[in-house]
């Protein structure tokens, strides 16, 4: 295989070459890419030392409890104190996550992280997610990025952030022994997204009626609380769950308490809808905007005959002929142009703070998509003109950053390989300095898409 190959591999599979990547990634880029699927990989070392979920929930609680007191007491300088901590906490795991990105020798891995992630989503809009949402993509995505993965939905629809995100906390079996008592009921949004986004799409398979099941075997599907001594850990509570059997897909479900929503999660996990949702979404991630069914029905057949082992399915995407294309025709999202620019540049943005804030400023503030449908991943999303123009003053701004002796023309080669047209290093080679040549580097269309 040749450099453009190399480049293909760097920038659209992974994060964005680094200075040197071309040249390490050597004659078989695919084999370069398949290394990074091997399984038991250890966390990235920015990422050894932050806590559990079951710590920040329990720092949360904490500071909840003091923050009310405060009010009480009407002490509004120890009410803002602990309002700071928290987001202290939360931009600490924000500036480590992105620190990662940034320095990680295994770009390819940390790409379908972060894609299982978004496909996953939970957001911060909902304020009761922010102490547990980055220990959700180190304890529910990671660990299985290369596994299974009906094992990786188990893990979301247990983690304290999914449980929390999408209500499941309070949805109480209305015959069972607390909904009877409460009067309470049902809350569908769980079981509505697992159906939707998470597993068979927007698929004819399921009706209303299966989602209403679905709601009632999620029932009892909660978490530890705060006088645990391990709150926000997953439980099950017999007392607020649906009993009697339910009818899912055309199939009884008997009763059998937490394992009904296992069984059903089992059923959607591998069945063909799922798989074909989940590799369109693959091939619209990495292959283009309106992949072909061809390329789709590759990927989904390896998930398939896998049962949804996501190391051959991912290794399947590198085997579409469309993913090699020459031509960088996917639009990078605001963060993985900051990410790429970062890595260009081999700068970490002051230890990731810096890429978190230039997220949040061009439109992708980090855990914070306006729905459970995650970030677009389509050029339309992010191709408005006030957009691209706070990107490009952005980039141009990051120029600074350059070594001094750098010769622009060089360093798009050794970023861009062949993917870097004759027009652009024409127009980088006439730049009258060499930040400003690199500016223009940042502001080309194959820096500009992957």
């Amino acid at each position: 295989m040749s450099s453009l190959e190399a480049a293909i591999a760097a920038n659209r599979f992974g994060l964005g070459a680094r200075p040197g990547d071309l040249d390490r990634i050597g004659p078989n880029p695919k084999l370069w890419l398949a290394n990074q699927l091997n399984p038991n990989q250890p966390l990235p070392p920015e990422l050894q030392a932050l806590p559990h979920s079951s710590e920040n929930v329990r720092f949360f609680f904490v500071a909840k409890k003091m923050m009310k007191q405060a009010k009480k007491s009407k002490d509004k300088s120890r009410k803002k104190m602990m309002r700071r901590k928290i987001r202290k906490a939360f931009r600490r795991e924000a500036a480590a996550h992105a620190l990662s990105a940034a320095k990680t020798h295994q770009p390819f891995r940390e790409r379908l992280v972060r894609f299982w992630a978004n496909h996953f989503t939970v957001s911060v809009r909902n304020g009761k997610v922010r102490p547990v949402a980055y220990a959700f993509e180190r304890e529910a995505i990671r660990p299985f990025v290369t596994g299974r993965f009906a094992d990786m939905l188990l893990a979301v629809a247990r983690h304290p952030a999914m449980l929390v995100y999408l209500d499941n906390q309070k949805s109480i079996g209305p015959n069972s022994r607390a909904g009877r008592r409460r009067n309470k009921g049902l809350n569908e949004n769980l079981a509505r997204e697992i159906l939707e986004l998470h597993t068979l799409g927007a698929s004819r398979v399921y009706k209303q009626d299966d989602v209403i099941s679905f709601a009632k075997m999620l029932t009892g599907w909660t978490m530890e609380g705060r006088k645990s001594p391990t709150p926000g850990r997953f439980t099950f509570r017999k007392g607020i769950h649906e009993p009697g059997p339910k009818r899912f897909l055309g199939r009884i479900i008997p009763e059998s308490g937490m394992r009904e929503a296992e069984t059903a999660m089992l059923m959607m996990a591998t069945h063909p809808e799922t798989a074909w949702h989940v590799a369109t979404k693959m091939a619209t991630h990495f292959i283009s905007d309106n992949p072909s069914p061809e390329a789709i029905a590759h990927i989904a057949s390896a998930f398939s005959k896998s049962g949804g082992n996501l190391r051959a399915t991912s290794l399947a995407l590198l085997q579409v002929k469309d993913a090699w294309k020459p031509l960088p025709v996917k639009m990078k999202t605001p963060a993985e142009f900051v990410i790429s620019v970062a890595r260009a540049l081999d700068v970490d943005l002051n230890a990731g703070k810096g890429m978190i804030r230039a997220q949040t400023i061009l439109g992708q503030k980090p855990y914070a998509a306006t729905s459970p449908a995650g970030w677009p991943d389509k050029a339309e999303a992010w191709a408005a003109p006030e957009a691209m123009l706070e990107r490009l003053e952005w980039g141009a701004s990051m120029a600074v950053h350059a070594p001094r002796d750098v010769d622009p023309v060089q360093f798009a080669k050794s970023i861009l390989g062949p993917t870097a047209s004759e027009n652009t290093l024409t127009w980088v080679a006439r730049a009258p300095s060499a930040r400003e040549g690199i500016a223009l580097i940042f502001a080309s269309p194959a820096f500009q898409r992957r």
